[in-house]
C-alpha cells in the first residue's frame, strides 16, 4: 500500500491555534480595560483639581434709616406711610457711594413714595412696584461723573401704612 503524502505527515494542532487566539483576545481586553481605567482616574484628577469649590460673596447691605411720609388716599383722608429699608448693592464701591449721598437717596424716596397711594401699598403687587420703582430711582446718576452704582435689590425691614 502506498502512503499518501498527507498520512505521512502529523496533523496540526488546532487545538493549539484556539488557544492562542483566546490568550490574545484576553490580552487585547485587558490592555483595552486599563487604557480606559487610566484615563477615567486621570479625568476625575482633573475635575477635581479644576473646580475649586465656589464661595459665595458676602452681600452688601445699606441701611436707609425709616422714615414717615404722608401718601395721598381715594377718600381724601390723611394717610401716612412708616417705611424702612435696607438695599443690597453689588459691591463695597456702590456701598460708599448710596452712603456718600444718603441725604440725595432719602429725597430721592420722600418725593417717589408721597406720590403713592394707599390702597396699592397694602398689597404685596403694590410693594412689588414700589421695589421696582426705587431701584429705578438709581438709574439716574448722582453726580457728574459717577461710577457704576450697582443696586441690586430692595429690602423693606419697617413697612406700615396707616
Amino acid at each position: 500500500m502506498a502512503k499518501t503524502k498527507t498520512e505521512g505527515k502529523k496533523s496540526k494542532p488546532w487545538w493549539l491555534a484556539g488557544l492562542l487566539i483566546i490568550l490574545l483576545s484576553v490580552a487585547g481586553s485587558v490592555g483595552v480595560y486599563l487604557l480606559l481605567d487610566s484615563r477615567s482616574v486621570a479625568s476625575e484628577d482633573e475635575v477635581t483639581q479644576a473646580a475649586p469649590p465656589a464661595e459665595a460673596e458676602p452681600p452688601i447691605f445699606v441701611s436707609v434709616q425709616p422714615f414717615t411720609v404722608n401718601i395721598q388716599s381715594d377718600d381724601y383722608s390723611q394717610r401716612l406711610l412708616y417705611i424702612g429699608l435696607s438695599l443690597k448693592v453689588g459691591d463695597e464701591q456702590s456701598s460708599e457711594l448710596v452712603k456718600m449721598h444718603m441725604p440725595q437717596v432719602r429725597s430721592r424716596l420722600l418725593m417717589l413714595l408721597s406720590s403713592q397711594n394707599a390702597d396699592d401699598l397694602i398689597t404685596p403687587q403694590g410693594k412689588e412696584k414700589l421695589s421696582r420703582q426705587i431701584l429705578a430711582l438709581f438709574d439716574q446718576p448722582f453726580s457728574e461723573p459717577q461710577p457704576t452704582l450697582v443696586v441690586d435689590d430692595v429690602l423693606y425691614t419697617d413697612f406700615i401704612v396707616q
